[in-house]
């Protein structure tokens, strides 16, 4: 069986804004479809037929049972594109990659698109427990006395909403607070993360000013820029910001050093390498191995999102790959602490030390946002592009924490 290769062509998303703003009347459907036709339009795959598209959402109504579907339905596709959903909280971009990249590799798809979509603004608000089982026992009624029975049961207090909210049901925990336990516990510092978050504006405003997305982002809604991008900003100015995670007098992490909720979605396009060529497409980046890892966060023994770090290490040793050999990293920004936990853990694991000028060049979450799958897109296409510069044989790596415990790391290489 010959060696085939998964690369990646290219990539488009929207441009990504903060929850409430400028999508707000848009559906996690209305944006992934828009992803894709920005796709599509770029490399002129009106209708085409792909071998698969593969996407998700964390946030997700019921009627987003075949999301990613839909919107190939929705899009300039051929309908004859076949489409399927996966989810792994904040991983589930990076994920819908490798699983596209694997089939690739297998023989089982020439040409796949991958990525994903979330939609804070457009967030399911469910009912309250008692009341749903209320109403799935009047539903089961099928005499008054039984209808009138579950009636019943509902109190005022069950009839009120439940609002969206991003919690650990094994702790109850909102991201925020869990990274806040890992912030003392790591023992990080305000200045690092106001340091942190500044360089991620400063760095995607230049990107942004150089031209860099220009083939990366389709405008859409009016926006055609990064809504939460402040490149104006400065260490004084965060740090006027009060904490918003933490308690007493350590608390450090504040709006502006966290992530904002966002809305937005991004794919990638990606080919078995002689099938790209073959189409004259550009060919950025071989997608090389990818790991996936966990942590015992529930009993306190380990951080949720530092499961990164238990994926590197042996991501590294199976590619027979040091820290250095790694022209540009992407550690996914969930917070500006969680990345400097992240290199500190690395370091003190003896998997190595992160250059610093090598890391997050072109911006990441904190400036840019993160609409919770579809950073994983945002991430692979623009580090496939940024490898070219550095020359065929470049490689990046891509570090992505997740709810749960879980991370997801990938290596990408220069054609």
């Amino acid at each position: 069986m010959s060696t085939r290769t998964a690369v990646v062509v290219g990539g488009n998303r929207t441009p990504f804004v903060k929850a409430g703003g400028r999508y707000a009347s848009a559906s996690a459907q209305d944006l992934l479809t828009a992803a894709l036709d920005g796709l599509v339009a770029r490399f002129g795959l009106a209708g085409q037929k792909v071998d698969e598209v593969v996407g998700g959402a964390v946030l997700k109504h019921t009627r987003d049972f075949n999301l990613t579907r839909e919107a190939v339905l929705g899009s300039a596709l051929s309908p004859h594109s076949p489409a399927c959903d996966l989810q792994q909280a904040c991983g589930t971009g990076l994920e819908a990659v490798i699983y596209a990249s694997n089939k690739i590799r297998l023989g089982q798809a020439d040409v796949a698109i991958a990525g994903g979509v979330d939609s804070a603004s457009d967030a399911p608000i469910v009912v309250t427990e008692p009341l749903r089982k209320a109403l799935l026992a009047l539903n089961r009624a099928r005499t008054l006395p039984d209808k009138l029975k579950a009636l019943s049961r509902i109190r005022p207090a069950d009839l009120a909403p439940v609002p969206p909210a991003v919690i650990e049901p094994r702790t109850g925990l909102s991201m925020g607070e869990s990274q806040a336990l890992t912030t003392a516990r790591w023992g990080v510092t305000r200045e690092e993360q106001d340091e942190l978050s500044l360089a991620s504006h400063r760095n995607l405003a230049r990107a942004w000013d150089e031209g860099f997305y220009d083939d990366l982002v389709t405008p859409y809604l009016g926006v055609a820029r990064d809504g939460i991008l402040r490149p104006e900003t400065s260490l004084e100015a965060l740090a006027k910001l009060r904490p918003v995670f933490g308690k007493g007098e350590d608390a450090s992490m504040t709006a502006g050093n966290s992530t904002a909720l966002t809305d937005g979605a991004a794919v990638v396009l990606l080919a078995e390498e002689e099938h790209a060529r073959g189409r004259g497409w550009p060919v950025l980046a071989r997608v090389v191995d990818a790991q996936v890892a966990a942590t015992d966060y529930v009993t306190g023994a380990e951080d949720l999102l530092l499961a990164p770090t238990r994926a590197i290490p042996e991501l590294l040793a199976r590619n027979e790959l040091t820290l250095d050999d790694f022209a540009l990293i992407e550690i996914h920004e969930a917070f500006a602490a969680t990345v400097i936990a992240t290199l500190t853990a690395l370091e003190r694991n003896g998997t190595g030390v992160v250059d610093r000028a090598r890391l997050n060049v072109g911006g990441s979450s904190l400036a840019a946002g993160h609409p919770f799958a579809a950073t994983g897109g945002r991430i692979v296409a623009s580090l496939a592009k940024a490898l070219v510069a550095r020359g065929p044989g470049s490689r990046g790596l891509i570090s992505i924490c997740a709810a749960g415990g879980q991370g997801v790391v990938a290596i990408l290489e220069a054609v």
